[in-house]
């Protein structure tokens, strides 16, 4: 089961100029900073909120959505990922790969919606 909405993307074409905006301009604040095989792994999110949002430096950032390693625009958690992406694909939701992928932080799969934006969906390593 879906249990919660982890980040949405924000595509930017300079990361430390985005995370100024967001938290000096808007009042966000930083959660995570992490150097990535894809890149730079950078979140901001409203106090409080746990929804973070990505502020992911991509080719993306010229203006096409998506590309090879990176996040679809909207991430959602399960508890179980592996369970929910047999009962997605038996309802007919067409992913990127074949089964559920392990990595670092968790398990990972990417589906597509009907106009083919890409949801991220996601499991987290338990402590």
């Amino acid at each position: 089961m879906l249990t919660n909405i982890m980040y949405v993307s924000v595509y930017v074409t300079d990361q430390d100029r985005a995370l100024d905006f967001y938290t000096e301009g808007l009042g966000l604040e930083k959660r995570l900073d992490h150097p990535g095989p894809a890149g730079r792994f950078l979140t901001v999110g409203v106090p409080g909120s746990p929804v973070q949002i990505i502020l992911w430096s991509h080719p993306a950032a010229a203006g096409q959505p998506g590309g090879a390693g990176a996040p679809g625009p909207l991430l959602l958690e399960s508890e179980d990922l592996r369970k929910d992406f047999e009962a997605m694909r038996r309802r007919g939701v067409v992913f990127e790969e074949a089964e559920p992928v392990d990595y670092p932080f968790g398990v990972r799969i990417e589906a597509m919606d009907p106009d083919g934006n890409r949801i991220s969906l996601r499991q987290q390593l338990k402590p």
